[in-house]
Parts: structure tokens; C-alpha cells; sequence
């Protein structure tokens, strides 16, 4: 899939292209460190000149009320959220992601598409089904995955949230349990979306210098073509 183009149709009124902004995406599950690194990693880019903007999982200021409070009630099914998220996405990705790459801005987005397939596949919704959904997403120019192990990554949101489960209580083996399924998801889609495995169980700066070369040599070479045009 060419970068900056949409995954299927697109949306019908919206015009998409090669516009000279950059789509960066960085995935992963809780307690990966996610946002510490897009905050890192937009402080780096502004001081060496580039405009930044950022986007999130839930963000649309259409949809982010409607879903806390679908969240709150906890009476829709499972298609009723994919359709909610959904919604939210592409809100965000016509008032915020299109405009900002037509501006030639870096957008960072915590979180893209690939969160919503992996949590409805855990879910049970049907692939297929799930990939027509969201044929209107532009593919990313960049997507890291930060990837950890699921011990690692139950210690850590255990801590975050203040838990101490013990290992044979129900709660605790059925977070396992998804976690595992989870990643398992993102797993399956690394080689068709092209992500670019991160170790997350290194420090943050570890990360971050990674973040920093990989992005930083992928925008002097777009540059460079572009000057050569």
C-alpha cells in the first residue's frame, strides 16, 4: 500500500493524495509507554524545525462523549463500539490528519487503526469485514509497533492502575488472557501493515534515539527527493 493514500476506497467527498506532510503512527498496547515517546519524539522534530501535530485513540471532539458514555452504560454490543470508534476516526481523520498533511505538518498519531482491528478480532468481529470498514484510513507513511512480552506488560499496568493480583485470581488470569490475545493480534498484522518492531522492554531514551534515527533519516530522504524533483 503506497503511503498517504487510502487502504480501500477513501472517503467519497474527500480528495486524498501525495500531500507533502507525513503520517507517523506508533502502536502498541497499554503500558508500552506510547505517549511519553510521541511527546519526546514531537519535542525533537519542532526543535529541528518541523511543524507537529498530534492525534489520539477517542480524541474526536464529536465522538469522545459518546463513547465515554457508551462506555459508562455498558449496554452495546460489540459491532455498535466498532462502529462508535470507527466514527471517531474518521471525524479526526478529516478535520485533523487531511488538513495537517495537506500543510505539510508531521502528524504523530498515538494509537492508529491497528488498535481498533486488534481489539475487535480479540472480540470475535470478522477480518475481512473490519479491513472494508476502515478502507477509508490512510496508510501511514511510518508505523513503529512497540512490542512487549506479556509478563512484562502485566507487571507494568498492574503498577500503573495500583493492582496486586495474585496469580491464581480470576481477574488477573482472565487480563492474561486478552493481553495474550491481543498481542497475538498485532502480531498477525505486523508483515501486512508493515511495522517497525521496537523492543519495548528497553528505557526510554533506548527507544527514543531509535525513534529519532529512523524518523529523522525517513524525513531527510523525503526532503531530498523532493529537492530533486
Amino acid at each position: 500500500m503506497q503511503p498517504g493514500t487510502p487502504y480501500g476506497r477513501g472517503i467519497p467527498y474527500l480528495a486524498t493524495g501525495q500531500y507533502p506532510g507525513k503520517l507517523i503512527a506508533i502502536e502498541g498496547t497499554d503500558g508500552v509507554g506510547r505517549s511519553t515517546q510521541i511527546q519526546l519524539l514531537r519535542e525533537w522534530l519542532e526543535v529541528r524545525g518541523y511543524g507537529v501535530i498530534e492525534t489520539g485513540w477517542t480524541r474526536s471532539e464529536l465522538m469522545q462523549p459518546t463513547i465515554e458514555l457508551a462506555k459508562a452504560s455498558n449496554t452495546l454490543n460489540k459491532l455498535t463500539f466498532v462502529l462508535l470508534y470507527a466514527t471517531d476516526f474518521a471525524d479526526r481523520l478529516e478535520k485533523e490528519i487531511i488538513p495537517a498533511l495537506k500543510a505539510g505538518f508531521v502528524v504523530l498519531s498515538d494509537r492508529y487503526i491497528f488498535t481498533a482491528l486488534a481489539r475487535a478480532g480479540v472480540r470475535g468481529v470478522d477480518r475481512t469485514w473490519l479491513r472494508n470498514l476502515y478502507g477509508f484510513a490512510i496508510a501511514p507513511h511510518q508505523v513503529f509497533y512497540l512490542k512487549l512480552d506479556v509478563e512484562t506488560l502485566i507487571r507494568r499496568v498492574l503498577a500503573a492502575r495500583g493492582m496486586d493480583l495474585k496469580h491464581g485470581d480470576d481477574i488477573y488470569d482472565s487480563f492474561r488472557a486478552y493481553q495474550n490475545r491481543l498481542l497475538r493480534e498485532y502480531g498477525s498484522m505486523a508483515e501486512e501493515y508493515n511495522f517497525r518492531m521496537l523492543d519495548a522492554r528497553r528505557s526510554i531514551d533506548h527507544i527514543q534515539n531509535d525513534l529519532r534515527r529512523q524518523v529523522g533519516q525517513f524525513l531527510e530522504r523525503s526532503e531530498e527527493r523532493v529537492s530533486l524533483a
